[in-house]
C-alpha cells in the first residue's frame, strides 16, 4: 500500500507554515497579483487564506450596497470637481469681476490634493471606516455654506472645503469596495466608474435648471447683486443637499465593518475571521477561515511602526510602495499615468475654444443649448465604463489594453476635434471624448488599487490623485498666463495620451485573473 505524502512545508520568513493545513478545506485558490513578490511572507500568507475566504462566500446583497454607496463617492468627486466650474462664471459676475479669475478651479484643486493625500494616508494609519462615514458629510455641509458666500474670497475658502471632503472618495471608495470583492468579480470596480459620469451628468442637470432662466442670472455685471443672480447658489444648495442625502445613506442604509485586509495589516486576526465570519453566516455562506489557520502563518511586519500617529507611519508607508524592483516600478509608472492624465484632459478644454474661435469655427449657441450639450457630454461618460468593464475581463485584453486602446481612441477624437466648425460637430465630439476617455479612466481608477499593497493602498492611491490634482492646478496656471489661440499644447494634450496609452500597456502587473494583495 502507498504511503501518504508528508505535508507540504514552505520556509518564510515567519517560520515554516503547514500549507496543507492551512488551505485543506479551501474550495477556492486563486492566485494573488503580489504572491511571487519578496514581500512579508507571514502576510502574503494570511492574504491568500483571506482572499480564499472571500471568493469562498462570494457576491451577496452586502457587496450591492457597496457598489451603491461608494459609488456616491465616485459621484460626489466628479460633482464636486464640475460644481466650481458651472458656478464660478456667474459668482464672478455678482462679485464685480474683482480677484483672480481662476480661483474656484485652483481652490478645488488645491482642497482635492490635500484631501486625497489627508485621508489616503488616514486610511491606512486608522482605518478605512471612519474616513468611508466622515468625508461626504464635510462635503456636503461645506457645499451648503459655501452658497451662501458674500464675497470671492470667502466662496474660494468653502470651495476649497468642498474640495477636502469630497478629494478622498476616489481614493476611499475603490480601496474599501476592493478589499471586500471575491476575485472573480474584481471588474465591477472598473464598472462602478460609471458613477463618476452619473456625477457630471447630474451636475449638468443641476446647471441646466438653474442657470438659464434670466430671473436667476444677470447677464452683466452692471446691476448683478445676489438677488438677480441666485442661480449659482440654488446649485450649490441642491447639490449640497443631494450629498447631504447620500451621506446619511452611507451610516444608515449599510454599517460598514473594518475592511478584513486593513485588518490582517494591523495583525488583528480576530477581527478579519470575525468580519468575514460574519458576512457568511449573514448570509447563509460557507467559509472555513479560522483564526487557527492564520495564526499558523505567523506574525505580520512591517505594515506599521511602533507609533502609528507618527512621521515614522507616514515613511513606512510610502517605502512599503517601493518594496521591490517591479512594484516600485508599478507605483512610478501609475503615478506619472495620472499625474499626466491630470494636466492633458483640463488643458485641452482651456485651449480648445480660442483654438475653434480662431480656425473660423461657427459654435453660436443658446444658453439652453449651452448646458443641454453639457448634459449630453457628461450622460455619455457613464457608458464608457460599462464598456472598459467587459473588455477588463477578457483574457485578451486584461486591465492594461483596456486602457490602451481606451487612451489611444480619446487621443483620435482630441486630434479630429480640432477640424470642429459647428456645434453639430462640437456636441458629438465632445460626446465621443467623454465616452472612450471613460474607457481609460475608469479602468485605471480599478486597477491603481488593485496593484497596490494592501497595508499601503490607500496611501499609494492617494498620492495617485493628489499627483493628478497638482497637474490641475498648474493646467487653470497655464490657462491664464499661455497663449489660447496657438494649436501646440492641443498636439501636446493628444500627445500625451498616446504616451499614456503605450504606458500603461508596459504596467509589470495584469490584475485579470488574479486577486488584489
Amino acid at each position: 500500500m502507498a504511503t501518504s505524502p508528508a505535508p507540504e512545508k514552505v520556509e518564510f520568513n515567519a517560520g515554516t507554515v503547514d500549507v496543507q493545513a492551512a488551505n485543506s478545506t479551501t474550495t477556492h485558490d486563486g492566485e494573488d497579483i503580489l504572491g511571487l513578490q519578496d514581500l512579508d511572507a507571514a502576510l502574503n500568507m494570511k492574504m491568500h487564506l483571506v482572499n480564499n475566504a472571500i471568493d469562498e462566500i462570494g457576491w451577496t446583497p452586502y457587496h450591492t450596497k457597496l457598489f451603491f454607496l461608494n459609488g456616491f463617492g465616485y459621484a460626489v468627486d466628479s460633482l464636486v470637481l464640475l460644481l466650481q466650474s458651472v458656478i464660478a462664471g456667474p459668482a464672478f459676475r455678482e462679485f464685480g469681476e474683482k480677484g483672480y479669475d481662476n480661483a474656484m478651479s485652483i481652490a478645488v484643486y488645491v482642497g482635492m490634493l490635500v484631501g486625497a493625500l489627508f485621508w489616503g494616508l488616514g486610511a491606512d494609519i486608522i482605518g478605512r471606516r471612519f474616513a468611508f462615514n466622515v468625508s461626504l458629510l464635510l462635503c456636503s455641509i461645506s457645499a451648503i455654506i459655501a452658497g451662501a458666500m458674500p464675497n470671492w474670497p470667502s466662496l474660494g475658502l468653502w470651495i476649497a472645503l468642498i474640495g477636502f471632503g469630497g478629494g478622498g472618495n476616489l481614493v476611499l471608495d475603490t480601496t474599501v469596495f476592493l478589499e471586500y470583492l471575491p476575485g472573480n468579480k474584481q471588474w465591477v470596480l472598473t464598472l462602478m466608474a460609471g458613477w463618476w459620469g452619473l456625477g457630471q451628468a447630474i451636475t449638468g442637470f443641476i446647471a441646466w435648471g438653474f442657470l438659464v432662466p434670466e430671473k436667476w442670472n444677470c447677464p452683466s455685471t452692471d446691476a448683478c447683486t445676489k438677488q438677480n443672480n441666485m442661480g449659482w447658489r440654488y446649485v450649490m444648495f441642491t447639490s449640497g443637499a443631494l450629498v447631504f442625502v447620500m451621506s446619511i445613506l452611507r451610516v444608515t442604509v449599510i454599517r460598514l465593518r473594518e475592511t478584513p485586509k486593513y485588518l490582517l495589516a494591523l495583525g488583528e486576526d480576530a477581527q478579519v475571521v470575525d468580519t468575514i465570519q460574519f458576512l457568511a453566516s449573514k448570509y447563509s455562506r460557507h467559509c472555513s477561515l479560522t483564526v487557527e489557520k492564520l495564526d499558523a502563518c505567523g506574525v505580520v511586519k512591517g505594515t506599521h511602526s511602533k507609533n502609528r500617529f507618527s512621521f515614522a507611519e507616514t515613511l513606512v508607508h510610502l517605502r512599503g510602495l517601493f518594496s521591490t524592483p517591479k512594484i516600485s516600478l508599478s507605483t512610478a509608472l501609475i503615478w506619472i499615468s495620472w499625474a499626466m492624465m491630470g494636466l492633458a484632459y483640463p488643458l485641452f478644454y482651456v485651449f480648445l475654444p480660442s483654438y475653434l474661435a480662431s480656425r473660423g469655427a461657427n459654435l453660436d449657441v443658446s444658453t439652453f443649448e449651452s448646458w443641454r450639450n453639457y448634459a449630453l457630454t457628461n450622460i455619455s461618460s457613464i457608458f464608457g465604463p460599462f464598456l472598459a468593464a467587459w473588455m477588463c475581463n477578457l483574457p485578451l485584453l486584461g486591465r492594461r489594453y483596456t486602457m490602451l486602446i481606451g487612451a489611444l481612441l480619446t487621443a483620435a477624437f482630441f486630434f479630429a476635434y480640432t477640424s470642429v466648425r459647428t456645434g453639430a460637430q462640437d456636441v458629438g465630439f465632445s460626446c465621443s471624448i467623454a465616452f472612450c476617455l471613460n474607457i481609460y479612466y475608469g479602468t485605471l481608477y480599478a486597477y491603481t488599487p488593485e496593484v497596490l499593497p494592501s497595508a499601503h493602498r490607500a496611501t499609494g492611491n492617494g498620492v495617485a490623485v493628489a499627483f493628478n490634482r497638482v497637474m490641475g492646478i498648474i493646467s487653470a496656471v497655464i490657462a491664464t498666463v499661455a497663449d489660447t489661440s496657438t494649436s501646440a499644447p492641443l498636439y501636446i494634450c493628444g500627445a500625451l495620451l498616446v504616451a499614456m496609452g503605450f504606458m500603461s500597456a508596459c504596467f509589470p502587473f495584469e490584475p485579470y485573473g488574479r486577486r488584489s494583495s
